[in-house]
């Protein structure tokens, strides 16, 4: 039997009141965004849901935004918030997958699977006409014991090996005029264009326009092997810094690739090496 990493807004509002279940409110927004994601929630969410905040639950130390905390960092965070290994997390945003993503994949890489994404988020919840609530919720720290799965992440180190050797296929989540270097950059450390050899699979193409649900597998899946990917050779996933990557590593999830790694540092970390090769050709150019 197929294994999904989603269930349904309306099994959520069958489920909600659920033993050892705990629902985080992951969602996230750029700063060009101008949204403030914890006051949204501080207003209004999904009944009995956390915040989770991935700038927070992040390795504080990094020059670079929310990448990975470190094992014993990420369980003492989600502790707190009621979680133990034993836990059903259910995990849903109001931005469309784009963190929502992230956090599910934090929990794989950390040994916990017992994770799965709201789909549709507070947008689809809302269209069904299902209670919000403002609510704040209130947690026993639970215990959790993090198992770091390395096989879930990449590193600038190897993504360079990746490159060199040409043994995995990489997809790039950005939008296409950030992957093609079109899209003014507000940082001058920051060089435009993508990693050579790299396909460009905008994440928000990924998902009903509508409804905000992710298309089918069956869907997925055409529109990976139209975008020339080989769902049977490696592949690993990467965008801007590490997020939305996570919506091409649930999609993958979706269409049976289960042990997609994520380039954690993205193109925030690539776009600031001098020594990393980029390329701006044009989206059709061989």
């Amino acid at each position: 039997m197929k294994t999904s990493a989603l269930v349904s807004c309306e099994w959520l509002q069958k489920n909600l009141d659920t033993e050892n279940q705990v629902i985080l409110d992951a969602t996230f927004f750029l700063p060009k965004q101008r949204r403030n994601a914890k006051k949204e929630f501080q207003q209004q969410h999904l009944p009995g849901a956390h915040f989770f905040d991935i700038d927070e639950v992040a390795d504080l130390s990094n020059t670079l935004s929310h990448m990975l905390p470190k094992a014993d960092y990420f369980s003492s965070a989600v502790g707190k918030m009621g979680i133990s290994n034993n836990t059903l997390v259910l995990i849903y945003d109001n931005n469309h997958f784009f963190a929502a993503a992230r956090v599910w994949w934090m929990f794989r890489v950390f040994g916990h699977n017992h994770v799965h994404i709201i789909d549709g988020g507070q947008t689809r919840w809302r269209q069904l006409n299902y209670p919000m609530s403002s609510e704040q919720p209130t947690s026993i720290t639970k215990k959790f014991k993090a198992q770091y799965c390395s096989e879930l992440v990449f590193n600038l180190k190897q993504m360079k090996f990746v490159l060199t050797n040409k043994s995995r296929q990489i997809i790039d989540a950005r939008s296409t005029d950030s992957y093609l270097g079109q899209r003014r950059l507000a940082e001058t450390t920051l060089q435009p264009g993508h990693i050579p050899g790299s396909i460009n699979i905008p994440y928000a193409h990924l998902m009903d326009s509508t409804q905000k649900t992710l298309f089918s597998d069956q869907t997925l899946q055409s529109l990976f092997e139209h975008a020339h990917i080989n769902l049977s050779n490696p592949i690993v996933t990467t965008c801007g810094s590490g997020v939305s990557a996570a919506v091409l590593a649930l999609a993958l999830y979706q269409s049976g690739c289960k042990d997609i790694p994520v380039y954690d540092g993205s193109w925030a970390e690539w776009g600031r090496q001098v020594d990393t090769p980029k390329h701006t050709k044009k989206l059709h150019e061989r």
